[in-house]
């Protein structure tokens, strides 16, 4: 096919292109011209050049789109009514062969019917091809496919990270009934009979995908990986990072031409057995950053359009990550309970806390995502609550989620942030005192890190304490005493559960906080309490309230140490040790330790204690009078005499820190609000 002219009719408003077929014109632009003059001239002269582009591009030799990594230009004659799409094909129903089976992996929509079928065309270069034929019945469904078309003409500039990370819309059938009815079937690839969600719940899934995707030494190393097999753990982890960071180059792609998918679940997401990449879903809802346009993207509203979009589709991220991890959140009553927790307001930072008693419980999966979460100081932990922060201001985005240490392998050094290095130094305190045997070597390096922990603090102020403090918090760990049942002979046995500490603040305008110390236990009557650890549970209670005041720690040189033992001495002198190796001072900004470090000094009043049984206690008061001695004898005395409590030393969204009279750090870490879930 050659062109041979041109001819242009200012009061048509239209310009052909004229084939050597005279029967066959196509329109390409609609200038609206009324006159002749200069500026038409320039237009002409760069019509002529589109024109010449045109005729070069049907002269080109025809190359499947696989083969070159994007479509060619296909110049179709338009349906009167209908605007010419670029970049995409109108096909017609007779181009295919229907099949008589569909993939469970393309579920649809109730307005939407799929049916999958093989091109018959011999001229489509798609011949021979699988596809999915997609029509859309409502008008709604119709407007999701033309947005679909649309987004493509925009992402078709760079044509190999489209048809990499996206799935592939190759063109449309669309057909008019009559009145105002019409049929419109959306074109686009196949890749593979499942969605990701349907990987996940087989049963052999890790080797079935790992066979799928070819993993070999060769492949991993696009994760910084340099191996492959070993323990289900580290497959699985690095099958994660894979599809975790295929799935965000995709999602980068399309916040970087301005469009925000809006609809990213495991459902719309696919593998292609092909090119081994994500395909995220069909761009149906896809949403533009920019209202007005991108030439007026730095309005404010356009900003903040932008940043609720993106912050959006992180956040569906964080949920796919949630379920590729945890398979006991596949389970959609136990999904809903985790999404209950963030909408309630609560802290993603807490998740490990509040998901501990789920995945712990008759686990099928023997704690495999809980192992993943863990490694590397509890990075994917941190990188799951960056993913669902409450404050869209506080998600991570796509580029810094690559870079963060949880989706690099070991090959990649990886400088961490100093958020990193807190949260990693909390996270292997929990892990120490979840082990509860602590011998001489736990119980110091435990000591190191509560130290290191302290000179990180990044809120030193009291303004920030009165903002973190308030909550649940959860009594982990104490450098003073040891808690629970030890080998003494006691006159009454009492198991001490969980520990409690739960500050709140009654008005913003007042600086008061009033501090509840919350001690579970149960009480053991029998002689038979090693075998039969049941009894009589109870809550023991003291109230009390606080101020807050800026204050220093201050650490005590050599001679002022001169004949004093303190306790903490050995501490603070392997603190030294530590700073002064190469391994933490490319870390910690300290050379030596500080003479002093800002506190919170907490100011309490005096205390009111009250103790609730579930069953009523016939032995008498003296049998009470020694239940709370016992209670005494076991809990840190801060716990109970809330005035030790002399300030605090570490405080963020997770771990907190006080020290009391003795010197004794109690480390806590933040619990969930409605303990319902």
């Amino acid at each position: 096919m050659a062109l041979y002219g041109f001819s242009m009719n200012p009061c048509l408003e239209s310009v052909e292109v004229r084939h050597s077929n005279a029967n066959l014109s196509t329109t390409l632009i609609k200038p609206r011209w009324s006159w002749f003059n200069r500026k038409s001239t320039c237009s002409f002269r760069k019509l002529t050049k589109q024109l010449k582009e045109v005729r070069c591009s049907s002269l080109r030799k025809t190359v499947s789109p696989m083969e070159s990594g994007r479509n060619d230009l296909i110049i179709d004659t338009p349906v009167s009514g209908e605007e010419e799409t670029g970049h995409v094909t109108r096909f017609k129903m007779s181009d295919f062969m229907i099949l008589d089976r569909v993939s469970v992996g393309l579920a649809g929509r109730a307005d939407e019917v799929i049916s999958e079928a093989i091109v018959k065309d011999s001229a489509s270069p798609l011949y021979n091809s699988r596809v999915v034929l997609r029509r859309l019945t409502s008008a709604r469904a119709q407007r999701r496919g033309r947005r679909a078309i649309e987004v493509l003409k925009k992402l078709v500039g760079r044509r190999i990270l489209y048809h990499s990370y996206s799935m592939q819309v190759y063109g449309y059938v669309s057909s008019h009934k009559g009145g105002s009815h019409s049929s419109f079937t959306l074109v686009h690839g196949y890749h593979g009979s499942f969605s990701l969600r349907h990987w996940l719940r087989q049963p052999d899934w890790l080797p079935t995908l790992e066979a799928t995707l070819a993993l070999d030494e060769e492949s991993v190393r696009r994760v910084g990986d340099d191996s492959v097999g070993g323990p289900a753990v580290s497959r699985q982890l690095r099958l994660t990072r894979i599809l975790l960071r295929d799935l965000l180059i995709g999602v980068n792609y399309l916040h970087c031409h301005g469009i925000a998918h809006t609809e990213l679940r495991l459902e719309n997401v696919h593998i292609s057995p092909v090119d081994r990449h994500i395909k995220v879903g069909i761009l149906g809802n896809a949403a533009d950053f920019y209202e007005d346009g991108p030439n007026r993207s730095a309005s404010d509203s356009n900003m903040d359009r932008r940043q609720m979009m993106i912050a959006f589709d992180m956040r569906c991220v964080g949920f796919m990550m949630a379920k590729m991890v945890l398979r006991e959140l596949m389970d959609p009553v136990t999904f809903t309970k985790f999404k209950t927790f963030l909408m309630k307001g609560n802290d993603p930072s807490c998740l490990r806390e509040f998901l501990l008693p789920i995945l712990t419980r008759n686990s099928a999966t023997g704690n495999i995502g809980l192992q993943i979460l863990d490694r590397n100081w509890g990075a994917g932990w941190n990188l799951l609550s960056l993913l669902l922060a409450v404050k869209r201001s506080k998600r991570i985005s796509c580029i810094d989620a690559l870079r963060h240490p949880f989706l690099c392998g070991p090959r990649w050094r990886v400088v961490p942030s100093m958020d990193i290095i807190r949260w990693g130094l909390g996270s292997t305190a929990v892990r120490i005192t979840e082990e509860y045997i602590y011998r001489t070597a736990q119980r110091d390096r435990l000591a190191h890190f509560i130290e290191l922990m302290e000179m990180l603090n990044p809120h030193s102020r009291p303004k920030n304490w009165l903002e973190l403090l308030p909550g649940k918090w959860r009594l982990l760990y104490s450098t003073g005493r040891h808690i629970g049942l030890t080998l003494r002979q006691p006159p009454l046995r009492v198991l001490i559960g969980d520990a409690y500490l739960t500050i709140a603040r009654p008005s913003k305008s007042n600086a008061r906080l009033s501090v509840t110390s919350e001690i579970g236990f149960t009480s053991m009557m029998g002689h038979d309490w090693p075998h039969n650890k049941r009894g009589i549970k109870g809550k023991l209670q003291v109230n009390s309230s606080s101020s807050l005041k800026a204050g220093k720690r201050l650490y005590l040189n050599d001679m002022a140490m001169e004949g004093f033992s303190l306790g903490q001495s050995n501490s603070e002198k392997s603190i030294i040790e530590k700073l002064s190796s190469r391994k933490w001072r490319k870390l910690i900004p300290f050379t030596e330790l500080p003479s002093s470090l800002p506190v919170a000094k907490l100011l309490l009043d005096n205390i009111e204690v009250s103790m609730a049984l579930d069953e009523t206690l016939k032995q008498g008061v003296d049998v009470a009078i020694n239940i709370v001695q016992e209670i005494r004898t076991q809990i840190p005395p801060e716990m109970f005499e809330l005035t030790n409590i002399v300030c605090g030393t570490y405080v963020d969204s997770r771990m907190l820190v006080l020290r009391g009279v003795n010197g004794s750090a109690l480390i806590f870490t933040r619990s969930c609000v409605n303990e319902e879930l």
